[in-house]
């Protein structure tokens, strides 16, 4: 991964990571609550191209930003449907 990037659009900000090769995997959207440090979360869904609202790791339907960036990182950029997995390791 390259790099995270953020739009905001609307009242949310959309979560994607920069892939190499100029990719994007859109991963989140993030709604502000009217509550500092509380943002509700939905996750993208490529089986359909949109977003699903979800409930956090922690059970809660809204937390911190960082909470659900956490939550899609690890769903999309280090679980076992990942790209990390095609990439061949790195020889010493």
């Amino acid at each position: 991964m390259d790099a995270i990037t953020v739009c905001f659009r609307a009242g949310f900000a959309y979560v994607a990571a920069e892939l190499p090769g100029g990719r994007s995997l859109p991963l989140c959207r993030l709604r502000f609550t009217g509550v500092l440090h509380t943002w509700g979360f939905a996750l993208y869904l490529a089986s359909n191209d949109g977003y699903k609202d979800n409930i956090r790791p922690s059970g809660l339907p809204a937390g911190p930003p960082e909470e659900a960036l956490d939550c899609a990182g690890d769903l999309y950029l280090a679980g076992p449907f990942s790209d990390t997995r095609l990439v061949p390791p790195k020889k010493s």
